[in-house]
This record gives C-alpha cells, sequence and structure tokens, in this order.
C-alpha cells in the first residue's frame, strides 16, 4: 500500500488514502525523502482517525443507536427453528433517537452460539443444533407471533430500545403467557431511564415494580452460588482501561433488577451496569477474560436460564 501511494505522491505531487485525495505541493526530494514525507502524513491521518473515533466514543451517551452495533438492520424473513430443544432467541428492536445505546446486535452472534453451547456442557438441557453441529440461535422482533415459542428472550444494550404500541402490546402479551425476558449490557443512570421509559410502556408502574433482586434469592444459586453481583466490562473496556469494569462514569456500581408477575416471580430481569453477553461473546479471546469474567458470567446465565424455566 504505501509503494503505491509513493509511486501517486512522486508523480503527481498529491497523496491519496482510499478514496480520498490529499494535494501536496513540495519541492522535488529524493526516494528516502519522499518516503519520510509520506509516512509522517500517513501517521498524521492515522492518528486524526484514532483520535475522531476515541471522540465519539468516550461521548457521555450513545444515543439513537450509534453506538456499538447500532448499525445493523432488523432481520427479515429469518427462518424460525424449533425441534423441540433450547433455542437462543435474541430480541432485536428499533432504536430510539432519545435512547442510549449500540443496538440489538451488540453482542451478536457469539454470544447466541457460545451460550447454549456452554449450557448444553452445564446442564442436561437439550441443544438445537444446525447441519454443522453449531447451536441453533434466532433473532426475533416484538411483533413476531413466534416470540410466543421462545420461553426465554435476550436483548442487549436495551437503553437504545424503542416501542411502538403494537411492540408494547406484543411483549405485555408475551409476558403474559409466561414469557422472560433479560435486558442486559446497560450503562449509567441516561441509559436506565431510557430503558426504563420504554418498559413502563409494557409493564406501567403502578402495577408493576422494579427491584433490586437480593442476593438470597434463588437466582443467585439456582444451581451454582454467585456470591456478588459481578460487573463485566466489554473486553474492548477492559483492555484500553487496564483492567477497569466500570464504563461510565456513573456506572460504579452494578445491579440485578427485576419485575415480578402476578405469581411473585420473575418476568424481566435486567442486569444493569454489567455486560453478561460479552463474557458470552467473548470468552475464546482471551484467556484472563474468560478466568475473570466468563465464569462467573455463565455460573449466572445458567441459574437465570434454570430459573425462567422452572418458574
Amino acid at each position: 500500500m504505501v509503494e503505491g501511494i509513493l509511486a501517486d505522491f512522486a508523480a503527481g505531487e498529491y497523496l491519496k488514502v482510499g478514496a480520498v485525495r490529499y494535494t501536496v505541493k513540495m519541492p522535488p526530494m529524493t526516494t528516502v525523502a519522499v518516503r519520510r514525507t509520506v509516512l509522517a502524513m500517513l501517521t498524521l491521518l492515522v492518528v486524526v482517525g484514532m483520535l475522531a473515533t476515541a471522540g465519539s466514543a468516550a461521548a457521555p451517551q450513545r444515543r439513537g443507536g450509534f453506538g456499538r452495533g447500532g448499525g445493523r438492520a432488523l432481520p427479515s424473513n429469518m427462518p424460525w427453528i424449533y425441534d423441540g430443544r433450547f433455542v437462543f432467541c435474541r430480541l432485536a428492536f428499533r432504536a430510539s433517537p432519545n435512547g442510549d445505546g449500540g443496538g440489538w446486535s451488540v453482542d451478536y452472534p457469539r454470544a447466541d452460539l457460545n451460550f447454549p453451547f456452554r449450557l448444553g456442557e452445564l446442564t442436561e438441557t437439550p441443544i438445537s443444533h444446525d447441519i454443522r453441529g453449531e447451536p441453533n440461535h434466532v433473532v426475533i422482533t416484538p411483533t413476531d407471533p413466534h416470540l410466543l415459542e421462545c420461553p426465554f428472550v435476550m436483548m442487549t444494550e436495551p437503553g437504545g430500545a424503542g416501542f411502538d404500541e403494537d411492540e408494547a402490546k406484543a411483549l405485555r402479551t408475551y409476558l403474559d403467557k409466561g414469557g422472560f425476558l433479560w435486558a442486559d449490557d446497560f450503562w449509567g443512570e441516561y441509559a436506565w431511564d431510557a430503558w426504563e421509559y420504554e418498559l413502563r410502556k409494557v409493564l406501567p408502574s403502578g402495577q408493576f415494580p422494579i427491584y433490586d433482586v437480593p442476593m438470597d434469592h434463588l437466582l443467585f444459586h439456582a444451581q451454582y452460588p454467585v456470591v456478588r453481583i459481578p460487573q463485566i466490562p466489554s473486553i474492548t473496556h477492559w483492555f484500553s482501561s487496564g483492567g477497569g469494569t466500570s464504563e461510565r462514569f456513573d456506572s460504579t456500581v452494578p445491579h440485578v433488577r427485576a419485575v415480578n408477575n402476578e405469581r411473585g416471580d420473575i418476568m424481566v430481569l435486567m442486569t444493569h451496569n454489567t455486560d453478561f453477553g460479552d463474557a458470552f461473546e467473548r470468552e475464546g479471546e482471551d484467556r484472563r477474560y474468560f478466568d475473570t469474567f466468563a465464569t462467573v458470567g455463565y455460573a449466572f446465565g445458567v441459574n437465570v436460564y434454570l430459573y425462567a424455566m422452572s418458574h
């Protein structure tokens, strides 16, 4: 790539990077000097690009689906899979213009493959597989009638979600019929407020209070003892921050919150200021990350699934 840029620069006194052409008026130079100048300019361009990206990522809120994974469109005509075994269901949603999140596809599809794989190893749950032997998984929208065939559905970065009237009504029907929704990976108070606003379209506050799940709840020891609420950061944040776990200035305390149905069982679980989905998605990328976060992530995830299927 550098050799091509060098040839263009030497012949026409411009620097071309991709489709962008930068005019550079300079006196004749030796090849070595040209190389040094071009490399210096490339370095500057890269640094500028990195600073722009970092500035965007460091914004106080990721709003309207422009954060991690927010550009992926909602799925269409995705085949429904059901063979009597466990199929991981992911809830896809439209991005709210006032929301804060990276979109429905954050952690997709690796988390959707890894979680059922580990669930099959750690429990006796039969797992549905495709012809290649990979766990089956589906992406489903709130108004898809097949949602009623998902006893357990997970969504990521719910602070960016937006539900219209039909979607809120469909989600309420799903929960009333015994469905279980796990909303994971949203950070800070703005994201929480944005999610709560959308959730209240589905479950009014007067009838369905939100509470912090106590540590003696079955959720924390259905199969594995989870003695504290883990704060699991994205692997990117963990490395870039030198081992930090809080992704926002106001996200230092992780929460496990819930809404119960009329029988007193959890039907909506919310893991705020923590990212269990990354523990599933990124488990194979770094042994240190796996040992620190994936083990407790799967312990809690298995507990959640077993609770959901037995209540």
